[in-house]
């Protein structure tokens, strides 16, 4: 009979200490995914204060644009005030379709194009777009991670219970997936 107890309690212990290193491998995982989005975070930020400069530039060159213009301080805008995986993604988005507009328009003018100011902006957003991606790459695979562990056994059977739920991959827009038309004039 004491033996009975003895391996009862050892299973109870072991259990224990099985949930309690699940629990702290899933807390170091969000951790993990949290500072990863952070990065992405303050990559949209810098880029979306690059905005302002960029836009004072081609307002000195090209001020009939001024639609343009307003688009972008408009997507600007809400890349910075959403919230949220799905609306960071949604803003960053329609950021990047007028910052398209944008450079289109900037073909127009020569001027513009050849002004240092706006090369070294138009250096800085190309920088910055590529910190984005390398941001957003490490954040969806820290979310791929963390996503198999709570679905895999024996995370699986607590997670939830543990308050461990899926996170969001930053994804492209389907706009994103349609190929460009490219025309030679």
């Amino acid at each position: 009979m004491k033996k009975a107890w003895i391996i009862v309690l050892a299973v109870i212990v072991l259990l224990g200490f099985s949930i309690m290193s699940s629990y702290n491998g899933l807390v170091s995982l969000n951790e993990s995914v949290n500072g990863k989005w952070s990065q992405v975070d303050v990559q949209l930020q810098r880029r979306a204060d690059l905005i302002p400069n960029l836009v004072s530039t081609v307002q000195g060159f090209a001020a009939q644009e001024k639609d343009i213009l307003k688009s972008i301080a408009d997507a600007r805008s809400k890349l910075v005030g959403a919230q949220g995986v799905a609306n960071k993604a949604a803003a960053n988005e329609e950021l990047s379709s007028t910052l398209s507009r944008l450079l289109v328009v900037v073909e127009n003018y020569p001027n513009l194009k050849s002004d240092a100011n706006f090369r070294q902006l138009q250096d800085e957003l190309a920088g910055t777009e590529n910190r984005i991606a390398v941001s957003r790459k490490d954040y969806n695979d820290s979310v791929q991670i963390f996503n198999a562990k709570i679905k895999t056994f024996p995370n699986a059977m607590f997670a939830g219970m543990l308050g461990f739920s899926s996170r969001e991959y930053f994804e492209a827009e389907a706009s994103a997936k349609v190929v460009p038309k490219v025309e030679f004039k």
